[in-house]
């Protein structure tokens, strides 16, 4: 408090500026409560079950879509060619066949077991960057279910898209059997509602979005149905379980803006959009290819929940918690039947229901799960602009009117802003250098993701104090020589204080020019999530402006009321609190699989990318409630309590307390038999052979090499190409690795015919003997296009290639009557032989080079399958090999 008390004279003035430490302590605990407590309500309230008496005919009952996922993950892996996957669809079709028996009398319902024709998807952005994706014989079931009565609904379909299968490395209850389920649910419900419908729904239960989006881009490519969509729904899972969210919507926001409508539990967020479509989420689904390739709008769903089992051994049916299903079913049921009925769907690319384009998309978000906010980029460039411009008008009079003092002291408080993110983001990156070096494993907070509270939270938070003190010591040493002059009447103790007082207020009003500059910045840029930003900066300049702030330079400051923080948070806090710890921990999760290229990366990498995200949260969220910190006691218990909390969580690192990894929460790692025939240079070569364990989870692999055994040595002295995905560091055996495979089951690249000249073209036979599954690199320094054909039929056509790092990559997956042998046929750059020679001084790097997986467990790789830790897991990925790979390749010299 700060207290003045004067005299009938006025000639003795006493002004205390301090605050209670009890306030301060209250302030953190609501802070930290209520943030909880809107995760909570936005993530983890799910609907309860229900059963199918309780829902009837027409309602969605997760009891039953559970019966589909128990069936389904039963199957086990069931990965493109294998016979799980047989059965899988088998499965599917039993159950599509008793939704047939019992629809309503005037509902069409059609299936079609649709044999996809082999084709190439060449897609340019994001993951796909440098590659081909070819397959062939793909299977896939096909429901439509229309009016019977109205033949003019099929002409207009709502698409549903799921895929059946799973990498092979897991059974995919939520990757995405629990997708599967709810679609087989929606469409028995479906088959009761739709004689009303004036547009048909079909469901696509695609094949091969594991190895590339396959299945949805032979939909969409070669079904006659493919024609009739005018909108896309997909589900997917980076986890298992949770709350389905929307992470993608639009462009045309028609959709989304009739799913707030109808949902009953509506849950997206265009945050994870924007992350997901600026590349930091490295990851792909099929509604790329629905927007991209069929310029259709829809939504994008997936479920997000322990996202560390994604593509492991346990993603399994025991970790999808209750409501997941009912939660997804209640609200795309909803949905469905609000846009089966309705005669305005979204059409065209690019454009909405009334033909504008450009930047008239949804921005949307939902509040605790139960509302959900939707407007459109004009009105919300229009919002900003407003705010920006009222803001700049404010800031602008206040500083004119303050004169040279205001703005000195502008200046000196965004200097504190700069200090708080400097030590923020210096002391929670030196934990994260330091985290290796005490601990078993560079990312030890996997399994207890609560951890990071004290090993980068704390540090965090203290250094964002630490940052922001400086600042304000140097803002009150100003401050004070500025109250001498002006106040020279009053007495020293009294000045001081008023300094103080003055400076905690520019310190909050620093927070408010920090998230000004932020939607500054979004505004220009257009992005989604800006309203974050607006939230932050409007509420709080509102209880500020209400409750503390006088155009009067001559009014001396007052302390700022508890009630213009509690006021000026309670919406922001709303809005991104739940949004902030989700992210969290997706962050956390995704740490199990952050190297990409084994590695390539050092070790403390992940700590820092984790370190600089809580830092930045830290900074950004509490900046008004750190201002309100120095004129109180809480200084001293504030840097006690994060030097403890920090001290305990990392003593429970270092002593082994907590686990890194779990059997339920496991380390993604790889073995694979490799039989290595590159580097022939057309010379007879005995081909090499032995077992390689590497890891994508950041780490060496020495204590699971200990209980391995099997005379495995570990380093980088062995790195492996397996085509564009390269493993720098790994482990390595030969023991056994000579059994379990022969010397005819290796791929053959073979120079048919050679041209040479100034337009040289080269003919290569490609036979890759046992594998449908398989990856070829084409130097693009020395070839600049190319032709692939299977016999006759031409694969990928001539036309121009992008590439990523000078190659280009054919990524091929199919069933198991998919070729096996291929012509390619090679256009040389003009002039440009040996060029890559030149530039990258690598007189070894060949013009192909190739990896072909058989789906085959040798006895070798059984045995130290069956000794790998419980806290491992293989890693499924279509750029990580099989088991069993074989590597060969053509050298430019051939």
């Amino acid at each position: 408090m700060a207290r003045q008390r004067s005299n009938r004279d006025s000639e003795s003035v006493v002004l205390v500026a301090k605050r209670s430490n009890y306030v301060i302590l209250a302030l953190f605990v609501v802070a930290v409560y209520g943030s909880w407590f809107v995760y909570e309500q936005q993530y983890l309230n799910l609907p309860k079950p229900l059963g199918a008496q309780q829902v009837g005919k027409r309602g969605f009952s997760e009891h039953e879509a559970i019966q589909h996922v128990i069936a389904l993950t039963q199957f086990g892996p069931h990965p493109v060619s294998s016979p799980a996957l047989d059965h899988a669809l088998q499965y599917v079709l039993q159950a599509i066949e008793n939704i047939k028996e019992t629809a309503h009398w005037e509902v069409d319902v059609e299936l079609d077991l649709f044999h996809a024709k082999s084709g190439a998807n060449h897609m340019v952005g994001g993951l796909f960057k440098g590659k081909t994706l070819v397959y062939s014989d793909l299977n896939h079931i096909v429901l439509r279910i229309s009016p019977k009565y109205a033949a003019e609904a099929t002409e207009n379909a709502i698409l549903v898209s799921s895929h059946i299968d799973t990498v092979f490395s897991t059974e995919g209850a939520g990757d995405c059997s629990s997708c599967v389920a709810v679609m087989l649910e929606l469409a028995r419900g479906v088959s009761q509602w739709a004689h009303g419908f004036k547009n048909a729904v079909i469901f696509l239960f695609n094949t091969g979005e594991e190895e590339g989006l396959n299945g949805a881009h032979s939909f969409i490519t070669q079904h006659p149905w493919s024609d009739t969509v005018t909108m896309a729904i997909d589900l997917e899972a980076m986890g298992v379980g949770g709350k389905s969210g929307i992470f993608q919507a639009g462009p045309q926001p028609w959709v989304i803006e009739n799913f707030a409508l109808a949902a009953k539990y509506p849950s997206g967020q265009i945050v994870a959009q924007d992350l997901f479509k600026s590349g930091a989420i490295k990851s792909a689904t099929d509604f790329q290819v629905y927007q991209e390739l069929a310029g259709l709008s829809g939504l994008d769903f997936a479920y997000a929940d322990n996202t560390a089992v994604y593509h492991t051994k346990n993603d399994k049916l025991k970790l999808l918690k209750p409501g997941s299903l009912q939660h997804l079913g209640e609200n795309m049921l909803a949905f469905l039947l609000k846009a089966g009925t309705s005669t305005n769907l979204p059409k065209g690319k690019g454009t909405n229901s009334s033909g504008k384009s450009g930047q008239d998309t949804a921005i949307y978000f939902d509040i605790l799960g139960t509302y959900m906010v939707v407007f459109r980029q004009y009105f919300a460039s229009l919002l900003y602009n407003t705010v920006i411009l009222q803001a700049l008008l404010i800031w602008t009079t206040s500083v004119i009117m303050g004169g040279r003092s205001a703005m000195v002291s502008l200046a000196l408080s965004s200097l504190s802003l700069v200090l708080m993110w400097m030590c923020a983001i210096g002391f929670s990156v030196f934990v994260a250098f330091v985290l290796p070096l005490v601990s078993s494993s560079p990312i030890p907070y996997i399994s207890s993701p609560w951890l990071v509270v004290g090993l980068f939270g704390a540090p965090a938070v203290l250094g964002a104090f630490t940052g922001q003190h400086l600042g304000y010591l140097i803002l009150l040493k100003y401050l004070t020589k500025t109250f001498s002059r002006r106040n020279a009447n009053l007495p020293l103790v009294v000045q001081e204080d008023l300094a103080k007082l003055d400076a905690e207020r520019w310190l909050f009003k620093a927070g408010l020019l920090q998230w000004f500059v932020l939607l500054i910045v979004g505004n220009f840029y257009k992005i989604g999530s800006s309203y974050l930003a607006l939230a932050w900066l409007a509420a709080p300049a509102f209880a500020y402006g209400l409750l503390e702030a006088t155009l009067s330079p001559a009014r001396l400051p007052k302390p700022l009321k508890t009630v213009t923080l509690l006021i000026g948070l309670s919406v922001p806090c709303l809005l991104s609190s739940g949004i902030i710890i989700h992210s969290v921990s997706t962050l956390i999760g995704s740490a199990v699989r952050l190297e990409r290229s084994p590695g390539s990366n050092p070790e403390w990498l992940g700590n820092v990318i984790v370190a600089i995200f809580i830092a930045a949260i830290a900074c950004l969220m509490l900046v008004y409630l750190l201002s309100y910190i120095h004129i109180s006691g809480a200084k001293v218990p504030l840097i006690i309590t994060t030097c403890l909390l920090f001290g305990i969580s990392l003593a429970v690192i270092q002593l082994g307390v907590v686990p890194p990894f779990t059997e339920d929460t496991a380390r993604a790692v790889n073995v694979v038999h490799v039989v290595d025939m590159t580097g022939a240079n057309g010379k007879k070569q005995e081909p090499t052979s032995y077992i390689s364990l590497f890891s994508t989870t950041p780490g060496n692999l020495v204590k699971e090499v200990e209980q391995i055994g099997e005379g495995f040595t570990c380093g980088t002295d062995k790195p492996l190409d397996f085509v564009t995905f390269s493993v720098k560091y790994g482990c390595w055996s030969d023991k056994n690795a000579n059994i379990g495979w022969h010397e005819t089951d290796i791929p053959l690249i073979r120079v048919e015919n050679d041209i040479k000249g100034d337009n040289r073209v080269t003919h290569v036979s490609i036979d890759t003997k046992l594998s449908t599954r398989w990856t070829l690199g084409i130097n693009t320094d020395e070839v600049e296009d190319f032709q692939l054909k299977d016999g006759p039929e031409e694969l990928v056509p001539i036309s121009d290639k992008n590439n990523a790092d000078s190659w280009h990559i054919i990524q091929f997956s199919g069933g198991k009557k998919a070729p096996r042998k291929f012509s390619l046929t090679l256009f040389w750059a003009n002039n440009q032989t040996h060029k890559s020679h030149k530039k990258d001084n690598n007189p070894e790097k060949p013009l192909l080079k190739l990896r072909t997986d058989v789906d085959r467990t040798t006895s070798p790789t059984e045995t130290v399958l069956g000794k790998l830790p419980q806290w491992c897991s293989l890693f499924g990925k279509s750029t990580s090999p099989l088991t069993l790979a074989f590597l060969t390749s053509l050298p430019v010299d051939f």
